[in-house]
């Protein structure tokens, strides 16, 4: 009976995790008899939901947890996937990185793997480095607009090679045409081409989609001091 409980329970915030009603799921959890240092697939889903929030340093613990136990392969490398970006997030570039490398090393190499690591490594100066990942990332789905944006950015920012640049962030752009990390690229590599009267309508955009974001707003302020709105 009590089996049956905590079954449907664990059921009940799965369904809820579904429906991106996290706290709704992190209140169930939380009310299971399990231990989840013992129980893994408890941890898993702790983790993810703490994330999902936003307070890391919970989902550290638990997907660290997780982990640490080994007991399905897949869920242990989302585990790596969601830790690296965490770490990424918080500057903590040092450990997304071993994450990273500890993905690489099993075999589990996708763009996503790739984007984070570039992501990181840029964050960190790196850049040449980073360009490699960005690469990579585009050999095995030419096509994906997050790499093809974080390329065009990078460049762009690194001074490199503009024309490459908007061309990356035009292409993630057409597949994306209101993600506002996008728009900032493509008015930020506008500016870094000598277009600045261009890109304050992309970067406008970017702003107000969004809220206000305070990357944006510096390109834009940056935007505006050079054509004399400011």
């Amino acid at each position: 009976m009590v089996e049956d409980v905590t079954d449907r329970m664990f059921e009940n915030a799965q369904k809820m995790m579904k429906g991106k009603r996290y706290d709704l799921a992190l209140r169930e959890l939380k009310m299971l008899d399990d231990d989840p240092s013992e129980n893994p697939e408890l941890s898993y889903y702790l983790g993810i939901c703490y994330a999902k929030i936003k307070e890391y340093n919970n989902a550290l613990l638990y997907l660290e947890q997780a982990v640490s136990q080994h007991w399905n392969m897949l869920l242990v490398y989302q585990c790596r996937m969601i830790l690296s970006y965490i770490y990424a997030v918080t500057g903590r570039y040092q450990l997304a990185a071993y994450e990273l490398e500890q993905l690489l090393k099993s075999g589990y190499e996708s763009v996503q793997t790739h984007t984070t690591y570039s992501y990181v490594l840029f964050s960190q100066d790196k850049t040449e480095e980073a360009l490699e990942h960005l690469q990579k990332a585009l050999t095995l789905d030419p096509d994906n607009a997050n790499a093809l944006n974080s390329l065009g950015y990078i460049m762009a920012e690194s001074d490199l090679d503009i024309a490459t640049a908007l061309n990356c962030c035009k292409a993630a752009l057409e597949k994306k045409p209101d993600n506002p990390a996008y728009l900032d690229s493509m008015g930020w590599a506008l500016f870094k081409g000598g277009r600045a009267e261009e890109a304050k309508q992309y970067l406008k955009k970017a702003l107000e989609l969004s809220s206000g974001n305070p990357v944006v707003a510096s390109h834009m302020k940056e935007v505006l001091y050079e054509t004399g709105d400011i």
